[in-house]
C-alpha cells in the first residue's frame, strides 16, 4: 500500500512516499481504510527523533475510515463500521490502510465529516482531558496560556461549553479567533499579567498551559490554588510550581463524547487546511512552519 512517512530520523528532505506492507491487526485493534488523517506538531517531531522512532516509518497518529477487519480481544466494533481514533504507538496513520487502537476508537456519527473527526484524538482529547481534570464550577475563571493553537482553541470551546469564563493569551493576530469562540484574549508577553487583572481582577481560577517556560511561571501567579495549574509545554515546571501536567484519558468514551459535541454543533473542530495525500510533504511543512490558523488534515482516500 501506499504511505508517507520518513526514511530516516532528520529534517524534511527524509520525508517520501512509502510502499509497505498492509498492516495486520493484533489484540485491541482495528484495520481500517483511511478516509482522512490529522496532521500535527508531533508528527515533525517524530521525523526528527523526538519519541526515539526510527525510520523507516509512516508518520500520522490520528485517523477517520471504515473499519476493513478486527483484530482479537475487540469489541463494539465490526467491519464496515464507519470510526476514527488514535494510532497505535503514534505512527502510522499516512497510509492507505492503518491499525487503531480499538479502546481509542468511536464511531463516526452521521453527518459528520470524516475530516472533521479525524483530527479529534490529539488536540481536541488533550483539551478535553485538560478541562475535564481541572474539574473547575460553572462560573470560574480559566486561563488559557497559549490559546491560538489546536489544543488552545479546543480548549477554550470544551471550557466555555461547561459554563466557565475563559481568558486566552494568544498573538494579537490570533485575539480574533479567541473570541469568535468564546474566550477573552489577551497579548501574551511583558505586562500580561497587567492584561490579565484588567479583565479578572479577582484572578483566575486555574491555567491551563500550553507554552511553559517564563510563561507559564509568569501566570502561574495569578492562581491562588497551584494544584489547578496544569501543562502539556513544560510539566516540569508545572510540577515546580506545585501543579502537574495532564493525563490522557485515550478512551472510546472521550471520543465519543467529542464527536456527539461535533455532531451537535457545540465544538467545532476548526478544520481550515484539508490537502489531498499527495501533498503530504506540504500539509507537515505548514504544520512545522507554525502559521498553521486551524488543525490541517489529510484526505486519504
Amino acid at each position: 500500500m501506499r504511505a508517507y512517512g520518513f526514511t530516516a530520523v532528520g529534517g524534511p528532505e527524509n520525508e517520501a512516499f512509502l510502499d509497505v506492507p498492509v498492516p495486520v491487526p493484533g489484540p485491541g485493534e482495528l484495520l481500517v481504510r483511511v478516509q482522512a488523517a490529522g496532521v500535527n506538531p508531533g508528527d515533525w517531531r517524530v521525523r526528527n527523533g523526538a519519541y526515539g522512532i526510527a525510520g523507516p516509518a509512516v508518520l500520522g497518529r490520528e485517523v477517520a475510515g471504515t473499519i476493513e477487519e478486527v483484530g482479537d480481544d475487540v469489541h463494539g466494533f465490526a467491519p464496515g463500521d464507519d470510526v476514527f481514533g488514535g494510532n497505535p504507538g503514534m505512527v502510522g496513520g499516512w497510509a492507505e490502510f492503518a491499525l487503531v487502537t480499538a479502546s481509542f476508537a468511536a464511531l463516526r456519527p452521521d453527518g459528520v465529516a470524516a475530516t472533521d473527526v479525524a483530527v479529534l484524538p490529539v488536540a481536541a482529547g488533550t483539551a478535553f482531558d485538560a478541562v475535564t481534570a481541572l474539574d473547575l464550577p460553572a462560573g470560574a475563571t480559566l486561563l488559557v496560556n497559549g490559546a491560538g493553537g489546536g489544543v488552545g482553541v479546543a480548549a477554550v470551546q470544551l471550557a466555555v461549553a461547561r459554563g466557565l469564563r475563559v481568558i486566552g493569551t494568544a498573538s494579537p493576530a490570533k485575539h480574533e479567533l479567541v473570541s469568535w469562540f468564546g474566550g477573552v484574549p489577551v497579548a501574551y508577553g511583558p505586562g500580561v499579567l497587567d492584561r490579565v487583572r484588567a479583565v479578572a481582577p479577582d484572578g483566575v481560577d486555574a491555567v491551563f498551559d500550553l507554552v511553559g517556560g517564563d510563561a507559564l511561571r509568569t501566570v502561574a501567579e495569578l492562581v491562588t490554588d497551584r494544584s489547578k495549574v496544569r501543562s502539556v509545554a513544560d510539566k516540569a515546571l508545572a510540577k515546580e510550581l506545585g501543579g502537574g501536567d495532564v493525563t490522557r484519558d485515550r478512551s472510546t468514551a472521550v471520543l465519543t463524547e467529542l464527536a456527539g459535541l461535533v455532531a451537535q454543533g457545540t465544538f467545532d473542530p476548526h478544520v481550515t487546511n484539508v490537502f489531498e495525500f499527495a501533498e503530504a510533504k506540504k500539509a507537515l511543512e505548514l504544520v512545522e512552519s507554525g502559521h498553521a490558523t486551524g488543525k490541517v488534515a489529510l484526505r486519504i482516500s
